[in-house]
């Protein structure tokens, strides 16, 4: 099986399976390398130009995967320029996915959600700021984005699992067709979006399956769409 070589930012908060950071969410073992100094503040920005991309370079000369990903989806801005770096196949973000969904999906009919939709703009959407207006965010608030934003081992799954489902309810309308999760923390949670919205889900392991098949564990890949 392919194993994936994941950049993950400077992070310690718990990850549980399905999330690109555990090591259960893969085929196989995969290599994590840390980037010191990527703290959640200095890559979650709405001026992704800015962050210092060096860190990354370097780590992308120590993949040994057969396929490199991120940990964030506001890394989606350097998506091109890593990929030329890293020599195989690169996915910076789900984002990655946006180009290839918008052939078929109109920005009413997808919504996005991200961590902090007040930072994600058109920048990152991969040459479709159309789609800003599909972008909703987890709420201030809320006990996940707490735990990321403040680096946090506990992790509540029922409490994160919940607030999703209501963030993502108050945004889906009857024109809503599917769901791309921005967020990399947020895959663990398909199954019970699946079950209370019954819509196709895009994130970044699908992207990652796609680029390279029988890399995700399949439990971790969208459930089958309940019918009926």
């Amino acid at each position: 099986m392919p194993r994936v070589t994941v950049l993950q930012l400077d992070t310690n908060f718990r990850r549980i399976a399905g999330d690109i950071g555990c090591p259960e969410t893969f085929t196989e073992p995969p290599q994590i390398l840390k980037i010191s100094g990527a703290a959640v503040a200095n890559i979650v920005t709405d001026k992704p130009q800015a962050i210092d991309i060096a860190p990354f370079r370097t780590a992308l000369a120590k993949a040994t995967g057969d396929i490199v990903t991120t940990s964030c989806g506001f890394l989606s801005f350097w998506q091109d320029s890593l990929a030329k770096a890293a020599h195989k196949p690169f996915v910076a973000s789900a984002l990655s996915a946006l180009p290839q969904l918008a052939q078929h999906l109109t920005p009413e009919e997808l919504l996005i959600i991200t961590f902090d939709a007040e930072k994600l703009n058109a920048t990152h959407l991969q040459g479709h700021p159309e789609f800003t207006p599909s972008i909703h965010g987890l709420p201030e608030h809320a006990h996940l984005r707490a735990v990321i934003g403040n680096d946090l081992q506990t992790l509540d799954q029922t409490q994160a699992a919940a607030e999703l489902i209501t963030l993502i309810g108050s945004a889906i309308h009857a024109k809503t067709r599917a769901i791309l999760l921005e967020c990399t923390n947020l895959p663990p949670y398909k199954p019970a979006i699946t079950k209370a919205f019954n819509l196709p889900i895009y994130d970044i392991l699908t992207t990652i399956e796609i680029t390279c098949p029988n890399t995700i564990a399949p439990k971790h890949l969208p459930p089958p769409i309940p019918r009926g």
